[in-house]
């Protein structure tokens, strides 16, 4: 592939929204030894690839201008580095590049064999290209800060997922109720029937006063709480927890990271808990793959859009009310 192009979406500084990005032609990427070269068939947005447009990690975030955003795709290897094992050309995968270089608004891109899946047929692109970031982020949440067991073999937890119809919050309801969970949901009115169709036991509409207070219809106090939402205090969620009861943020900032401190050192047994994903490997990306092969874990759509239209996707993820996923196929 050395030297043809490909078409491609970037942006050259920060700020500017969906207006900010260009459609252009640049070089396909050349995978590095450890690296595949993927043709991509589509690629989802999450809302950290429009907060690093924003500038919330800069300097750090992009390295470089001009930058490709997005990093969950899926797509059929084209080339392989010469170090790799697991992949030849014309597997159909599903992967996640790296999150601050990006890469995934284009026609090809390059991505580590170590966080390179397979994907089935019973799995389509878009349906896999809404999972890396997203649906990891509520696994690593559930099951590994939480402790929940897929299988539903471990106890029954009381679970609160805010902003429960969004990309991490659906995956979130659906994931807590393989573990067997008592699942609690926030949203808007326009999607109480959405959230309980993926399984979820009470819904809460945030913008009525009990919503608002986050108090579980049937009384329940929640031993976790995988907060995908932004701005609630924790004085909203202290009287709502169990007497051990955790608050995963996914969304941490400042007054976040000071109650997780003070937390820490007043040896409180309720904890706020930042997460940040920095996934190292394919097992957990392979497991939800499965998942949803099996039809236990589905992907569900705000909306599609092609490459030539990915100022409108852009658009529809900086509103920050997506249902499901916001997928550009290329």
């Amino acid at each position: 592939m050395a030297g043809k192009l490909m078409r491609a979406i970037q942006y050259d500084s920060y700020g500017g929204g969906a207006d900010g990005l260009k459609h252009v032609e640049v070089p396909v990427p050349t995978p590095n030894k450890d690296e595949v070269l993927i043709k991509l068939e589509a690629t989802s947005l999450n809302p950290l690839d429009v907060r690093f447009q924003k500038g919330v990690a800069r300097p750090f975030v992009p390295r470089k201008f001009p930058v490709i955003p997005c990093a969950d795709v899926a797509g059929e290897v084209v080339e392989v580095g010469s170090n790799v094992v697991k992949f030849k050309a014309g597997d159909k995968v599903v992967a996640l590049l790296n999150t601050i270089i990006g890469g995934g608004l284009a026609e090809y891109a390059v991505a580590k064999e170590s966080l390179t899946v397979q994907r089935p047929e019973e799995v389509s692109a878009a349906e896999g290209a809404g999972l890396p970031i997203a649906a990891l982020t509520a696994h690593k949440a559930l099951v590994d800060i939480s402790g929940i067991k897929l299988d539903g073999s471990g106890p029954r937890m009381n679970i609160l997922v805010t902003a429960a119809s969004g990309g991490v919050g659906h995956y979130a309801v659906q994931l807590a109720k393989l573990g067997n969970a008592h699942v609690t949901g926030t949203c808007g009115a326009r999607n109480i029937e959405f959230v309980k169709s993926l399984g979820a036991d009470e819904v809460l509409d945030y913008k009525t006063p009990e919503g608002a207070t986050l108090k579980s219809p049937s009384g329940r106090k929640y031993d976790v709480v995988v907060h995908c939402a932004r701005d609630i205090p924790w004085s909203t969620f202290e009287p709502n927890l169990s007497d051990t009861g955790k608050v995963i943020d996914l969304t941490p900032g400042p007054s976040s990271m000071c109650t997780y401190v003070w937390k820490k050192l007043t040896f409180s047994k309720k904890q706020l808990l930042p997460l940040i994903l920095i996934p190292k490997e394919d097992k957990e990306l392979k497991l939800l793959v499965k998942l949803v092969k099996e039809g236990k874990l589905k992907t569900m759509f705000d909306s599609k859009h092609p490459l030539s239209k990915a100022q409108d996707a852009w658009a529809k993820c900086l509103d920050g009310h997506a249902t499901g996923k916001i997928i550009v196929e290329i």
